[in-house]
């Protein structure tokens, strides 16, 4: 196994060496040792760190992360678990694709200000009271548009 000190896994893995440093005071990496003050680690940290780093990208806490990692630093994962984020995202998702909605319904109403457009101010109502409901009320407003449009 080849040594790596800790500016080339910075280097490599592109975290700041602060964030590897964290990662070890929280147990998610393990130096193997130091060569002078520099913190040494084996090659095999760099597939440990994108494990983390695809596990912070899908909303993972660290806790967590560090849950998933058994005996002999192999990943153990629940499945049931990632399938619960899979759906987690899917929600999260749903809910900026409703909002990138409303920013294009926003920029592209004829209405003489945003204020006086119904569907925007259904979604600033929502969003303030009920963040999580923000896609329903796109929903609703397409339906709207589109029977609107079937009727004329």
């Amino acid at each position: 196994m080849k040594l790596l000190d800790i500016a080339e896994v910075a280097k490599r893995s592109g975290m700041p060496a602060s964030t590897l440093r964290f990662y070890e005071e929280k147990g998610l990496v393990e130096s193997l040792g130091r060569r002078g003050l520099r913190r040494i680690f084996g090659s095999d940290v760099l597939e440990r760190l994108s494990l983390i780093a695809l596990g912070r990208m899908a909303g993972f806490s660290l806790d967590e992360i560090g849950g998933m990692f058994g005996g002999g630093g192999r990943p153990q994962i629940d499945r049931a678990m990632l399938s619960g984020k899979a759906d987690e995202l899917d929600r999260t998702i749903g809910r900026m694709a409703a909002l990138r909605d409303g920013l294009r319904h926003a920029a592209a109403c004829p209405a003489p200000s945003h204020m006086e457009c119904p569907t925007f101010r259904r979604l600033l109502t929502v969003a303030s009271a009920h963040p999580e409901r923000v896609e329903s009320v796109m929903v609703r407003g397409r339906r709207r548009r589109a029977h609107a449009k079937g009727m004329a």
